[in-house]
């Protein structure tokens, strides 16, 4: 049986060079640390980095302007 190859990431060609920090309470870093070692997540600001993007990305997918409010079409 064939075994299957990982895919791999794509890397970006552009350096990360812009900082994005933000403030955690101790109870939201504990559970942070538990979820990522529960996962064996090593690299923290990868997954930071592409759990924020993909919860944008999809918002943004179903956030399309539309003609009428929602009140207005659910008459």
């Amino acid at each position: 049986m064939a075994k299957k190859k990982k895919n791999k990431p794509k890397v970006s060609k552009q350096p990360r060079d812009k900082r994005v920090a933000f403030m955690v309470t101790p109870e939201e870093l504990n559970a942070l640390n538990k979820y990522l070692g529960k996962y064996k997540i090593n690299n923290r600001s990868r997954w930071f980095r592409e759990t924020l993007l993909a919860h944008i990305l999809k918002v943004y997918d179903d956030d399309y302007p539309t003609l009428f409010g929602e009140n207005e079409m659910r008459r």
